[in-house]
């Protein structure tokens, strides 16, 4: 058993450390919000992640997870911490790294000589090193270990990685770090800082690369009268490519690929390279929210001007209840500002968002809509009552940014249904 500190109780933070302490380390989180960590110490979850409360509840438990006010009070006597911090992305596209370095310069006098910081943001190419320069401190070793989570899956990605990246320029140091996660069957990666951090942006670059990619293929589709779901299930069976991420959509989005792409396009123009196709994939992308708006403006007779709109779905995917940087939430408040009204249900969404009426149940969203817009994929939604969908709305129009419902059923219940890249 290990004593570690995690600094920070976001998403990766609370999901990290309360895995850690199921492996059976002795894990002390910290956050600077009291609110959040009196929360937390109730066992109370601020999100929502399937699995993650049952394993926060099993930590304190079993005396190996606790929660603590500021990072100060975390790290005295531990033998590894990570840096769990937010860095979100400036005006030019760079990810913001104070709030690492805010924390580094906290705790720098007050680590265990000997133990290991372990920092697990995503943060610029060179920042581990920065970092390690930061602390002042040679007895101290700063390792990269990129988190790679899922949000809706990140509990069952901590005890099913697909890898565990680790970049360090000190060998030893990084065997450590991997013995902490000896109880997990995974591939470890054993790298410099560069590149673990590049690494990281590079994937999701790649996966944002890969749906951006689809929505192409989608749109071709209709062009040329064939079918998207036919066209990825061919493209799928080769082993080369896969069905993983292969389905169209309104556009990505969440608190990641977003992010990670600008920045990844940033780091390469500060080295002087002109990563001119990930540019190509972030305006794909803006492009597949003016079609789908596209869609709607045609669907409402041309335009959306004082036409009541429904939309289900508020969250960038199911899952989750994180709205940030949502593809659903972009396209609905466009049609805000073209005039629309707009009612939007997400069984996740409960709290009021500008511009729009947010609806406690999917039907009441439908009521006197004239179109109706699925644009997150909640599996729910497919086994409603569409028969009184039709009796509530003005008109049966439905755009299915998710290819989620059947078109020829939606067609024998009378309504005039276009997907994404489906004839």
């Amino acid at each position: 058993m290990s004593r570690v500190a995690v600094i920070g109780t976001g998403y990766v933070g609370l999901t990290s450390g309360a895995f850690l302490a199921h492996l059976g380390h002795d894990v002390c989180c910290a956050d600077i919000m009291p609110e959040k960590v009196a929360a937390l110490s109730r066992g109370e979850i601020p999100i929502i992640e399937d699995g993650l409360e049952q394993l926060v509840r099993e930590g304190m438990a079993g005396g190996r997870l606790t929660f603590v006010v500021g990072a100060a009070h975390a790290v005295a006597g531990r033998d590894f911490v990570f840096l769990c911090l937010p860095t979100p992305e400036q005006a030019d596209g760079s990810a913001d790294v104070s709030y690492i370095m805010g924390v580094v310069h906290e705790i720098g006098p007050l680590l265990s000589p000997g133990s290991i910081v372990i920092n697990k943001s995503t943060v610029p190419v060179g920042a581990t090193r920065a970092i390690q320069q930061a602390l002042r401190r040679a007895d101290v070793v700063v390792v990269s270990n990129p988190e790679f989570l899922r949000e809706g899956t990140a509990v069952a990605d901590c005890h099913d990685p697909h890898r565990i990246v680790i970049g360090c320029d000190d060998e030893a140091a990084g065997m450590r770090v991997a013995r902490l996660f000896d109880n997990v069957s995974a591939p470890v990666v054993l790298t410099s800082p560069a590149a673990a951090e590049l690494i990281k942006y590079a994937s999701n670059a790649f996966l944002a690369t890969r749906l951006s990619f689809i929505n192409a293929v989608a749109n071709l589709c209709e062009a040329v009268g064939a079918d998207i779901g036919d066209v990825a299930l061919g493209m799928g069976y080769d082993r080369r490519i896969g069905f993983d991420v292969l389905q169209p959509g309104p556009g990505w989005g969440g608190s990641c690929l977003p992010k990670d792409t600008r920045a990844l396009v940033r780091i390469g123009e500060d080295a002087g390279y002109d990563f001119s196709l990930l540019r190509g994939v972030i305006a794909a992308n803006d492009e597949q929210h003016n079609l789908v708006v596209s869609k709607i403006h045609a669907m409402a007779g041309g335009s959306v001007a004082d036409v009541t709109v429904a939309i289900w779905g508020l969250t960038f995917k199911a899952g989750t209840d994180d709205c940030r940087h949502s593809p659903a939430v972009t396209i609905a408040n466009r049609l805000v500002r073209a005039g629309a009204k707009v009612r939007a249900y997400d069984p996740c969404v409960r709290h009021a968002l500008p511009g729009l009426e947010v609806c406690l149940e999917p039907y009441a969203a439908c009521q006197d809509a004239s179109v109706l817009v699925v644009l997150t994929e909640w599996e729910e939604l497919r086994a409603l009552d569409f028969d009184k969908v039709a009796a509530l709305m003005a008109s049966r129009c439905i755009v299915d940014g998710r290819n989620l419902l059947d078109p020829a059923a939606m067609r024998r219940d009378g309504f005039r249904y276009t997907g994404i890249g489906r004839p």
